[in-house]
């Protein structure tokens, strides 16, 4: 590949910014100074008004591959997240068959190899994600893989629960939680409150989320394993993981930039794109996220990226699958939302350093993503316009599926470009592979 310079741009790193240009060679970031003349040869991507960042980590894309293609790929997928300014995701194993084993979780990996931004997966903790019997950890902790879930549903048993920890453990991986009591949950479709007593849609409580929240921070409390939970969506969940680093509980925690954004009164339209699990909140649970961000009790933003077709998203509310797209609007979202409420560079912190440790995406192993952009360092970077709008038109989006909630919408900040291994992947907005 030729040299690369970055010019113009406001470098975050490390918690400062500074005015300079970046030069790239190869797949790693040979200089930053304050005026760089471009080497022979050397393309130049203007970043004036921009930022200059770590690229983006994701710790929670379903890329639906194996099984459900006709909604998205891996392909399709990665090429939606590098316009979003992602340069690493983790594909989530809620597949079919699911990543429980070493032969699909291969597949997977290789099927990243060629995609626009780095491909890590997920194992489910359980066989087929049934909640049963564990998944073969250690077979799948020998590829690499360092992140655990059965996310879209929540592991019930609660003495499962504990085994699987203590395998993580002595593995030195980690289990991502998704929280919730199915008991409590039993058909519901969007949150239990005002909203669904005057739709008429059946609701879906918020003690589902935080009894089995509750429940495996006394787990953590017990055995001293680090442990991710994932997509909280409640003011009382906020208030558990608050307490439990109080105590100093090795536990971390994402939120979405929908419930970041939406609350649950967008659902009076009956419009299914509005339906995820957890299901979008009332505007309290909305505020309590927003601040929990801010004072770092939420570790890291994680879109949950749930693609759909259209024959199957546009189905009676009851009916239709929980989900929505996430992955090119994420940061646009979070910014227009959060905008005054934290800095930008804290912002990108949650979405980068922070989520690529909770990963292990941060060391050489992992690809040594969320770094600093100094020189020697990989060069996996975003180029994010904090003052630039645009409107959101679903028929412009890189995902196979459409059911973004933001269609129509206006939103603030923009992805300019994204450089992933030093090769430019997203130029003005437009993708190069």
């Amino acid at each position: 590949m030729p040299e690369l310079l970055i010019r113009g741009g406001h470098v975050l790193s490390g918690g400062a910014e500074k005015r300079a240009d970046v030069l790239v060679s190869g797949d790693a970031v040979r200089a930053v100074a304050k005026s760089i003349d471009p080497p022979a040869g050397a393309k130049v991507l203007e970043a004036d008004g921009a930022v200059v960042a770590p690229g983006l980590v994701d710790l929670h894309t379903h890329l639906r591959q194996p099984g459900a293609e006709v909604a998205e790929t891996v392909e399709t997928g990665a090429r939606a997240a590098a316009l979003g300014g992602f340069t690493a995701v983790v594909a989530m194993p809620n597949t079919e068959p699911a990543i429980d084993d070493a032969s699909v979780a291969r597949d997977v990996l290789a099927l990243g190899e060629k995609a626009a931004c780095q491909v890590a997966v997920a194992g489910a903790i359980t066989l087929g994600r049934r909640g049963e019997r564990l998944a073969p950890l250690g077979e799948l902790a020998a590829l690499g893989i360092t992140l655990f879930t059965d996310d879209g549903a929540g592991v019930q048993d609660g003495s499962l629960m504990r085994q699987a920890l203590e395998y993580a453990s002595d593995l030195k991986v980690v289990l991502a939680q998704h929280c919730e009591d199915a008991s409590l949950a039993a058909g519901g479709h969007m949150h239990e409150g005002a909203w669904s007593s005057r739709l008429g849609i059946a609701g879906l409580s918020r003690l589902s989320e935080e009894v089995m929240l509750g429940r495996d921070i006394a787990l953590v409390r017990a055995l001293g394993t680090p442990m991710h939970f994932l997509h909280l969506s409640s003011a009382g969940s906020l208030a558990l993981v608050r307490r439990a680093k109080k105590e100093g509980l090795p536990v971390t925690a994402e939120v979405t930039p929908h419930h970041l954004f939406l609350t649950d009164a967008e659902v009076a339209s009956y419009d299914p794109v509005y339906k995820v699990n957890p299901p979008l909140r009332e505007e309290g649970d909305v505020e309590a996220l927003r601040r929990g961000l801010a004072e770092g009790v939420i570790d890291a933003v994680a879109t949950d990226h749930a693609p759909h077709p259209p024959e199957r998203k546009e189905r009676p509310f009851d009916e239709a699958p929980f989900g929505m797209l996430g992955l090119e609007t994420a940061l646009a979202v979070c910014w227009t939302a959060l905008e005054g409420r934290l800095s930008l560079g804290e912002l990108l912190a949650a979405f980068s350093a922070r989520p690529a440790r909770i990963a292990r995406l941060d060391g050489p192993a992992g690809g040594r993503q969320g770094g600093e952009v100094a020189a020697g360092a990989p060069a996996n970077l975003v180029v994010f316009d904090p003052s630039a709008s645009y409107l959101v038109d679903p028929g412009r989006l890189a995902s196979r599926s459409r059911n973004t909630p933001y269609a129509g919408r206006q939103l603030k900040g923009r992805v300019r470009h994204t450089i992933y291994e030093g090769e430019p992947v997203v130029i003005e907005g437009e993708a190069q592979r």
